[in-house]
């Protein structure tokens, strides 16, 4: 192989810190020559060959330590179906072993001791050894299980199904008319995401288990219109077992209709299975509570929490409860950051967890104070560094970590992070072969000086064979969440390396309102939405463009949700450094935006309430890109999901529309069955024709 995975590989931490000195403004010409001489057969990085890459998640480690299980989905483009399998591999080096070949997608539950691997496959339990033997198929139930936890002693089970709660649809409610398709409400939650309530309302289920044979489920939300897991993207954990296997933990947001719309107040519940008995654990805690995960020995219980009601955006902390002496703590209280997920050490002394910092993601470590009592706080202390994403951790073994990473550059793939040496050393090697032949663009960290004297931290991904005495055109690129972080990323549709390697230098800032930076310059961007987050960008680009390489007559923006409302902005304010815009499912008229979004919670947070409140004139009118439609004159591509309901259908019609009327050359394309993402395959290859062919023709 001409390239590791990753360049990060065996790599130690004295060279990250060489990585991450202070950017530089001009590019080294002489590594960037070597690097092209030693890419010379390498290709740029293409739509197809991007969807051809293996998108590798781990399920797990036996409990020896020995050996991962991870699964793999590839994307058929002929079919337009993706193929989810398992495999396992040695954890000190090995080839890998294929573990299931059945169609649809595997999901590991549970790992015994003996070695026995119980997986979910279409909505049944099936069993296998990691050794060999054939899968046996465990339960065969007419309704299919989800998110599936077994107890640590194995009689129990804990999973969830749909029940329905209200009579929202018109068969339901008018049954004798079984042909009608009417959906009546007289509340909020409505729809979420990409779906209308169909009054089925997501419960979890405990039961006895044995063998693949299921006792008499008891429905822990029964009669409630409350959903666990959470809509619409919670999952398995958002349950946990007590290590005694006597009670279960699940999260729910016991708000209903309206109220349910405009809180972020999940708690965490414990259902005792002997009393039947349910109690709040985090009751009089406003914000966010989440993962609940116990320490090895069960002394202990922790948990991701968020502070404010209705702000999903958060410093999101760590809260330890010792039972023993029923103190709780906040372990994170006085770090400077938020945090993205944790698991505890094996001896249940220390606690590993991933957080965004200076443009990247990185593992960090706190050791549990002794004295409890005291309520002491632990020292805080980053482990990894370099330009790389940890992206999650999967176990302990031994002295190191195993851990997902990926690269603006390279699509995720399974690490062992040894504590000790602080190194990376691959264990997946899933898209070697392919790497091989696609050339890794230069990736350089750029710091700029914002309108308000700060520094502004960019990410800049050149094209292959970047010559520093040609010129080039240049993209801005313009993150959503809003306060979503920009790192080492890796996206099979805003992928920023593919961009580039048709041509173009990218530009991607962590304007205000991102994580990495600190709390405060996450909090900035709320009811500031088109202040100084814009100026921040007029600001990087203005930056850059100072470089003798890029052709300033040919620049573009380019973003999607709040990068799609920085692109309408930009389109009013610009003065004249764009010749091209594109958006996708991008905010346009604030003001009908808030009357058809459904998290409402986000709205009031960051909006700072509605817009018939005139103390929020200034985010439904300075900050509103509808109200510079007179200045608009740049061409402009419009995406727009019809099944978007995060940022509703009208915005992208009446941003074309105005467009159209006032003869600016734009397109829209629309994709009727797609949500605020792209998920078909088909589609998003037409997605990234439309994307390039505009930028072709209008750059």
């Amino acid at each position: 192989m001409k390239k590791e995975i990753l360049a990060i590989a065996m790599v130690s931490i004295s060279a990250f810190a060489v990585a991450q000195r202070a950017p530089e403004k001009m590019i080294n010409k002489s590594l960037i020559d070597h690097r092209m001489a030693n890419q010379s057969n390498s290709a740029p990085l293409s739509p197809e060959m991007l969807w051809k890459l293996g998108r590798v998640s781990a399920e797990g480690l036996t409990t020896d330590g020995k050996s991962l299980i991870y699964a793999v989905s590839q994307y058929d483009l002929e079919s337009n179906a993706s193929e989810k399998n398992l495999f396992t591999v040695p954890v000190a080096g090995g080839l890998p072993t294929p573990f299931s070949t059945a169609k649809g997608g595997e999901s590991v539950v549970h790992i015994a001791n003996n070695g026995d691997i119980i997986y979910l496959l279409k909505g049944q339990l099936w069993k296998r050894n990691i050794n060999g033997n054939s899968a046996v198929q465990l339960t065969k139930g007419n309704t299919d299980l989800e998110n599936v936890k077994l107890s640590p002693d194995g009689r129990f089970i804990l999973f969830s199904q749909p029940v329905l709660i209200k009579k929202y649809h018109s068969p339901d409610r008018h049954p004798d008319l079984p042909k009608s398709d009417v959906y009546i409400y007289d509340n909020l939650d409505y729809r979420h995401w990409d779906t209308f309530n169909n009054g089925k309302f997501n419960h979890p289920f405990v039961a006895s288990y044995s063998d693949g044979v299921i006792g008499q489920p008891i429905d822990l939300l029964q009669d409630e219109p409350f959903y666990s897991p959470q809509m619409p993207f919670g999952g398995a954990e958002d349950f946990a077992w007590s290590p005694d296997s006597k009670s279960v933990l699940y999260v729910a947001k016991k708000k209903f209709g309206t109220d349910y719309a405009i809180s972020t107040n999940t708690d965490i519940y414990r259902y005792d299975l002997t009393s039947k008995q349910t109690v709040n654990l985090t009751e009089g805690m406003n914000g966010y509570d989440t993962s609940p995960t116990y320490s090895p020995n069960g002394s202990k219980l922790t948990w991701l929490s968020m502070k404010t009601d209705g702000y999903e955006a958060d410093k999101n902390d760590i809260i330890l409860f010792d039972k023993a002496s029923a103190i709780r703590l906040n372990l994170t209280a006085h770090w400077d950051g938020t945090v993205n997920s944790f698991i505890w050490s094996t001896d249940n002394r220390r606690i590993y967890f991933t957080a965004p910092t200076k443009g990247t993601v990185q593992l960090f470590e706190l050791t549990i104070p002794t004295n409890l009592k005291n309520k002491s706080l632990p020292t805080i202390t980053q482990l990894s560094a370099g330009q790389f994403d940890i992206t999650g951790i999967v176990g302990m073994i031994d002295n190191a970590l195993v851990v997902t990473s990926t690269k603006l550059t390279h699509a995720p793939e399974v690490y062992r992070f040894d504590l000790s040496k602080k190194t990376l050393s691959p264990i997946t090697k899933v898209n070697n072969d392919l790497y091989s032949g696609i050339y890794e663009n230069e990736v350089i960290s750029r710091v700029s000086k914002t309108s308000d004297g700060a520094d502004l931290f960019s990410w800049v991904i050149y094209p292959p064979n970047f010559d520093a005495t040609k010129k080039y055109p240049t993209i801005l690129y313009c993150e959503g969440g809003p306060q979503s972080a920009l790192t080492q990323f890796y996206s099979f549709r805003w992928n920023l390396q593919l961009i580039a390697s048709q041509g173009y230098i990218v530009i991607a800032p962590n304007r205000r309102g991102m994580p990495g930076w600190g709390v405060k310059w996450n909090e900035d961007i709320s009811k500031d939405w088109g202040g100084q987050p814009i100026r921040d960008y007029l600001a990087a680009i203005d930056d850059i463009s100072k470089e003798h390489y890029v052709d300033t007559s040919r620049r573009a923006a380019i973003g999607a949700s709040y990068g799609g409302y920085s692109v309408y902005m930009l389109a009013g304010v610009h003065e004249n450094r764009f010749k091209s815009f594109i958006a996708h499912n991008g905010l346009f008229d604030m003001r009908s935006w808030y009357g058809t979004t459904e998290e409402l919670f986000f709205a009031n947070h960051d909006l700072g309430g509605p817009f018939w409140d005139k103390n929020n004139a200034k985010t439904y009118h300075e900050f509103n890109p509808i109200e510079y439609a007179d200045k608009w004159h740049t061409p402009i591509l419009i995406f727009q999901g019809g099944k978007d309901y995060r940022v509703p259908i009208g915005q992208g019609l009446a941003a074309f529309q105005l467009a159209q009327l006032k003869k600016i050359k734009s397109r829209l394309v629309y994709l009727p069955d797609e949500n605020h993402w792209v998920l078909s395959g088909h589609n998003a290859q037409v997605w990234q024709r439309e994307f390039f062919g505009w930028l072709k023709e209008t750059l």
